[in-house]
């Protein structure tokens, strides 16, 4: 299927397709997912719709980029909602067992963000009640370290984290690449 400048204006995106393509521009899914003036996310945000690839193919690539980090995923539940949904585009699983296994995931989620805000109380309740025993020049001298040690671990961790998302999204284009190519 041809896509045209018209289509991606048609999608709403955030901004004007001809600041990566040439007016009158059309091509297939594969010219955009490899065309080096789009970004990739923007490259992901305009092919993945089920108008474009079909709904087997976009269900395998989004298992695909969830199992790139489910070394992450400490609840089983998450991990088995992975398995059913690779099942169910695959034909073997119902659409009842993808909302149960669906169902048990969110539980998991929930149940996450609970123990990491029950978690995060208490280490405030904690550095209050530590901080509190401190003397005020102790005190602030605690702080700046704190604040600076927290200023370049967020850099750091902002720089790796920028690298790592560059690579993510080239490695899950390429992939995509490969899945739809494999269609054709």
């Amino acid at each position: 299927m041809k896509i045209t400048i018209d289509d991606i204006r048609s999608w709403n995106p955030c901004y004007d397709p001809i600041k990566h393509l040439p007016e009158g521009w059309s091509g297939t899914v594969i010219d955009i997912l490899k065309h080096d003036a789009i970004p990739p996310e923007d490259k992901l945000w305009v092919v993945c719709r089920e108008d474009l690839i079909d709904a087997k193919t976009l269900r395998l690539f989004a298992v695909w980029c969830a199992r790139q980090v489910q070394h992450l995923m400490t609840d089983e539940r998450s991990i088995a909602v992975l398995d059913v949904a690779e099942r169910y585009a695959n034909g073997q699983a119902t659409e009842k067992e993808l909302a149960a296994a669906r169902d048990a995931a969110w539980a998991a989620a929930r149940d996450a963000a609970r123990d990491a805000a029950r978690d995060a109380a208490w280490a405030a309740a904690w550095a209050a009640d530590w901080d509190a025993d401190w003397d005020d020049a102790r005190e602030a001298a605690r702080a700046a370290a704190w604040d600076a040690a927290w200023a370049a671990a967020r850099d750091a961790a902002r720089d790796a984290a920028r690298a790592a998302a560059w690579a993510a999204r080239n490695a899950q284009i390429a992939k995509l690449i490969e899945m739809v190519e494999g269609k054709l």
